[in-house]
C-alpha cells in the first residue's frame, strides 16, 4: 500500500477503530475501564502526537527513546512524543503540539492537527492519555530535550504497514518480565499504549 499527498484527507475522514484495535497490543494482564471508572480513579491527563511529515517523498513519523530515569515508570521505553496536560493549554491538541516541540524541536506553528484518535488509559502511571494525528508543513530538524528523550526513532509508514497482522509476543522486564505482544521495528520494541494507539494509527489507515 502506497499513499500520496491526499494521505492527510483520506486521516481525516476515516472511521476509527477504537478499542477493538487497542486489544490487539493490549498486555494479557490488562484490565478493561469503563470511561466512569477511569475518571474514578482522578487521573493525570496527558497527550500524545503521530507527526507525519514527508521524508524522500515518503510519509514518516517520529518515535522517542525516552531518557533512562529512576523516577519515570516508562523510563528507556519507546514512545510517541507528549506529555501532561498543563493548565496554560488551551486544550488536549495544544498539549500534544507544545510537548513535541518541546521533546524533539519540532516548532509548534508548522504543526497541524488532523484529528483526535481513541484515548486510552495507562493504569501503571494513572495517565488518562488523549492522542492526536497531525503533520509538520515543514520538514523537521530534530533537536531533543534531553531529560526527556535520547533518540528519534524516524518511521516510515509504508513499513509500518508491512507488519504482519498478528503481533509478536515477547516477555519484556518493563511488563514484569509478563509475555506482551509488541512491535518489532528494526529492532526497538514498542509495547504497551504507544503498541495500542498506533495499532489503532494502523488500523485507521488500513481502512482507507
Amino acid at each position: 500500500m502506497s499513499f500520496g499527498k491526499d494521505l492527510l484527507r483520506k486521516i481525516k475522514s476515516a472511521e476509527l477503530p477504537g478499542e477493538n484495535a487497542h486489544g490487539v497490543f493490549s498486555p494479557p494482564y490488562r484490565p478493561v475501564f469503563t470511561y466512569d471508572e477511569v475518571i474514578a480513579k482522578n487521573p493525570k491527563f496527558a497527550a500524545v502526537n503521530i507527526v507525519l511529515y514527508l521524508k524522500n517523498d515518503e510519509w514518516h513519523f517520529p518515535l522517542i527513546q525516552r531518557t533512562v530515569n529512576v523516577h519515570d515508570r516508562h523510563s528507556g521505553q519507546i514512545s510517541l512524543p507528549g506529555g501532561k496536560r498543563e493548565e496554560m493549554d488551551r486544550d488536549f491538541a495544544h498539549t500534544a503540539i507544545r510537548e513535541t516541540s518541546e521533546e524533539i524541536g519540532i516548532e509548534e506553528h508548522y504543526v497541524r492537527i488532523i484529528r483526535e484518535m481513541s484515548p486510552i488509559y495507562i493504569p501503571p502511571s494513572n495517565f488518562y492519555v488523549y492522542p492526536y494525528i497531525s503533520y509538520s508543513k515543514r520538514n523537521p530538524v530534530f533537536i531533543l530535550q534531553e531529560s526527556e528523550a535520547q533518540e528519534v526513532i524516524e518511521f516510515p509508514v509504508t513499513s509500518f504497514l508491512s507488519m504482519p497482522d498478528t503481533p509478536e509476543i515477547m516477555p519484556l522486564p518493563g511488563a514484569g518480565g509478563h509475555e506482551v505482544p509488541v512491535i518489532n521495528f528494526n529492532g526497538y520494541i514498542i509495547w504497551g499504549a504507544t503498541a495500542m494507539i498506533l495499532s489503532e494509527f494502523s488500523q485507521l489507515l488500513k481502512k482507507m
